[in-house]
């Protein structure tokens, strides 16, 4: 009762015009108290652009109430009435703005319809808020509706709506609400450092000269466990908007230093952002040098197999592409006995004309190889049925494998051939000597898992020293349909998750039937993923058979990461081998090729190949 009286006498307040705080319209939690209420208040001009002014208010000693706001209008009229510094008088209408496409976006609280602007005073200086020194963002949780074992990762997803609960914010705590406490604010980010490509709207995610977690030596932030075993959602990065000045933010790459930004913070597109005031420029950039790897093809040691990995990024068979892939192979990868590569496309590329081989594209990309080298690779693959598999419409995407025939063959055998693109190879022979019904062959093909997705590819190979091995060339439907990070839904929306991770466990019965009737089996499993092994259930069927050869290895966790995605330096590119393998220990290494480079413009695909040395005997 006490509440419903409160609440009666503010509204009889506001609307007989008693003057309102920012701080009482922003609140303390998600969504504005005030909502749909006709406000007047009293603040200063901090920042303007072409859709709204912010203002700034008196503060409050709650960390969870912002004392900043955003004045919503695109009216050239209104705009020209009030300039940075000016202390202004308004009435306006508290509102919660989501576009309407878009009902995974968080609600922005906003004041619309301003009138009866009245300018108090000019020429008034409002301190920024200094990021990392004032305060600090958390650096490994989103929300405190993330719950489950994997955190923002968890599974089953959306299972909850911020705007709907309503959460209070907790701003020490998670990351989603300290940007969420500092909405409308004048904030400075200092050495801001670039932790991806611009996008497409030349927007720059960023850390600053504040605490973060996931570090790597580049300058970005690594998806990895936090020390409570849940994955790092690295909340610490922000976005750098548009200027409201009009400029434009520079050009930059992973690991670039800018100069101090001073903007305000909102949200929009998904993601918390700090619109600078005017664009920073870039004090230093990171060696753009790419040193090859350093595991190399041992032709006097027949018990060594380097491996490589690669997402080639729909490779047609004519164009430039082909001979920048191969340079990379030749010189930057030294040539490994056997590449597991996606993407490859079919002879016409992206044209949608029935076409399903391949044959040119790999010939002319093993041609390319050997102009650079003396390795004749030779290659294998299964053409998929037209458009069934996804990926570029018309381009018939696949996997393929290149192999040395001086270090590896396929196992041959009276009446084993190929399999088709709907043949099933299974594991078959007798104890400790499996076999494949078809080599290659793909892995259940028939399966609803595999539905508008590539098929997995298997191969059982002869290594030169009599040893056999068994090979699973993996690229498993991707994150298409997902919500943002930092969305409404939590935990964030991952679609398909439930269609990768029966994929997942399809492959899982297939590489056990191999160690059941050999426990001792040679087993290397690689692709692309399209997921992070720190989705724990996405991978829960297979991680108790094989190991992530990163492990085995010992790379750090900062260093494991193949892709660039918002705001995290990201695995989804992995490769698993079999407790044989693990015995005899195994290198590996991400060659940033593409993910360093200066620019978008200038990667050859989306992600960086790996490289790995292992021992069959």
């Amino acid at each position: 009762m006490n509440w419903l009286l409160s609440s009666f006498f503010a509204s009889a307040l506001i609307s007989l015009g008693t003057a309102t705080l920012v701080t009482d319209v922003t609140g303390a939690s998600q969504r504005s108290p005030l909502v749909n209420s006709t406000v007047n208040l009293t603040a200063i001009v901090t920042a303007k652009g072409k859709s709204g002014f912010y203002l700034h208010g008196d503060p409050v000693k709650d960390k969870r109430v912002s004392n900043g706001l955003v004045v919503f209008t695109t009216s050239a009229t209104i705009l020209s009435q009030v300039a940075v510094g000016d202390q202004v008088s308004l009435t306006g209408k508290v509102a919660e703005f989501r576009p309407a496409a878009d009902p995974d976006y968080l609600l922005l609280t906003e004041i619309t319809s301003p009138t009866n602007i009245v300018v108090l005073s000019s020429n008034n200086t409002i301190k920024p808020l200094v990021l990392g020194r004032d305060r600090s963002p958390p650096t490994q949780q989103f929300s405190a509706l993330d719950v489950g074992r994997d955190g923002w990762l968890s599974v089953p997803n959306n299972q909850s709506r911020i705007d709907v609960v309503n959460t209070t914010l907790q701003p020490d705590k998670f990351g989603m609400d300290f940007w969420a406490s500092l909405m409308g604010q004048l904030v400075t980010i200092p050495k801001p450092v670039a932790i991806d490509f611009p996008n497409s709207f030349k927007e720059i995610w960023v850390h600053g000269d504040w605490p973060v977690t996931g570090k790597n030596a580049r300058g970005g932030l690594t998806l990895t466990f936090g020390p409570y075993g849940i994955p790092d959602a690295n909340p610490e990065a922000v976005i750098l908007g548009a200027p409201l000045d009009g400029t434009s933010n520079p050009k930059v790459a992973l690991g670039s230093v800018l100069s101090d930004v001073v903007g305000v913070v909102s949200y929009q597109f998904g993601f918390y952002y700090v619109l600078p005031l005017t664009a920073p420029a870039v004090i230093s950039n990171p060696s753009f040098d790419i040193a090859p790897t350093t595991l190399r093809s041992s032709p006097h040691d027949r018990c060594a197999i380097t491996v490589g990995d690669y997402n080639v990024e729909n490779m047609a068979p004519t164009g430039t592409h082909i001979g920048d892939v191969a340079n990379h192979i030749s010189n930057v990868l030294h040539t490994p006995d056997i590449m597991f590569i996606q993407e490859i496309q079919d002879n016409s590329g992206p044209t949608d004309d029935g076409t399903v081989s391949a044959n040119v594209t790999l010939s002319n990309l093993v041609a390319a190889i050997l102009t650079n080298t003396t390795v004749a690779y030779s290659f294998v693959q299964i053409d998929p049925v037209d458009g069934e598999d996804g990926g570029q419409p018309g381009g018939n995407i696949r996997q393929a494998y290149l192999y040395r025939p001086e270090k590896l063959s396929l196992v041959s055998a009276p009446g084993l051939v190929v399999g088709g693109p709907l043949n099933a190879t299974k594991v078959v022979g007798s104890a400790r000597t499996p076999v494949l019904s078809f080599n290659p062959g793909r892995i259940d093909p028939t399966n609803p898992a595999w539905t508008d997705s590539r098929k997995p590819l298997a191969a059982m190979w002869r290594t030169a020293s009599g040893h056999t091995i068994f090979t699973i060339n993996l690229h498993l439907v991707s994150k298409g349909g997902s919500s943002t990070g930092e969305g409404d839904a939590r935990p964030p929306v991952n679609l398909p998750v439930a269609q990768r991770t029966s994929q997942v466990e399809t492959v899982s019965t297939f590489v056990a039937s191999i160690l059941h009737m050999d426990p001792e089996a040679n087993i290397v499993v690689a692709g692309d993923c399209n997921e992070y092994l720190q989705t724990r259930s996405v991978f829960a069927s297979l991680t108790p058979l094989l190991t992530d050869i990163d492990e085995v290895a010992g790379i750090p966790p900062v260093e494991r990461y193949t892709y660039v995605f918002d705001n995290n330096c990201e695995q989804l590119d992995h490769m698993f081998v079999s407790p044989s393998i693990v015995v005899r220990c195994a290198e590996a290494e991400h060659i940033h090729i593409n993910n360093h480079a200066a620019t978008t413009a200038a990667r050859v695909s989306d992600h960086d190949p790996t490289v790995a040395k292992i021992r069959v005997c």
